[in-house]
């Protein structure tokens, strides 16, 4: 299973979503806040490292800005 995600204007969503539907795909809609979460957590898992850092580095850098 694969999925494609598509950011557009209200009248291009429901042209696609028409278009795959006829074509035998499922549609979902989401709203701004979905769309913001699905692309951080690709952008956090596409910058992953793996390293581990302590809390209290994180709470000064957080403390810097």
């Amino acid at each position: 299973m694969s999925a494609i995600v598509i950011h557009a204007d209200s009248k291009s969503n429901k042209i696609l979503s028409a278009l795959a539907k006829k074509l035998g795909g499922k549609v979902l809609s989401i709203n701004d806040s979905q769309y913001e979460d699905i692309a951080l957590g690709a952008l956090m898992d596409r910058e992953k490292t793996g390293n581990i850092v302590s809390r209290d580095k994180v709470m000064k850098k957080l403390a810097e800005k």
